[in-house]
């Protein structure tokens, strides 16, 4: 109850900090209620960080999001809608250790969704800063 208070109850935008390091291949439906809650947090108007980390990386995979997708339903557009979003609206971040080591990509290599102009590199010093200036964490 604390928390929709603080996300909707303010006149000024909430710094909300949303980290996914959770392997969503594991759990699909987690992963995709932590980007509806993201974009729609983006959508509110407020200043959303996002940071890509460990397993979590896997949402930045065209390959795995399409595949996400398809289990929405044969026509569903949800989950590349809460991608945009946050593409449009987020500062998003990403680990490059756990690009690596997850999807087997490069910094810099274009293998992404998210076009490697609108997304910064970074590790847990990133984290770090990105949760201590944050209202609000949410971690999926």
């Amino acid at each position: 109850m604390f928390l929709i208070c603080l996300l909707s109850c303010t006149d000024m935008p909430t710094k909300v900090f949303v980290k996914f390091v959770s392997d969503p291949a594991h759990d699909r439906m987690k992963s995709i209620v932590g980007l509806a809650c993201a974009a729609q947090a983006v959508n509110d108007g407020h200043d959303v960080s996002v940071f890509f980390a460990a397993a979590g990386v896997r949402l930045l995979d065209p390959q795995f999001l399409g595949d996400l997708e398809s289990q929405m339903g044969a026509d569903s557009t949800m989950v590349h809608g809460f991608m945009d979003a946050l593409l449009d609206g987020a500062d998003l971040h990403c680990s490059f250790g756990s690009v690596k080591a997850t999807l087997g990509h490069s910094e810099g290599d274009g293998a992404l969704y998210v076009p490697d102009d609108k997304i910064a590199w970074s590790g847990p010093p990133g984290v770090v800063a990105l949760s201590t200036a944050s209202d609000v964490q949410l971690v999926y």
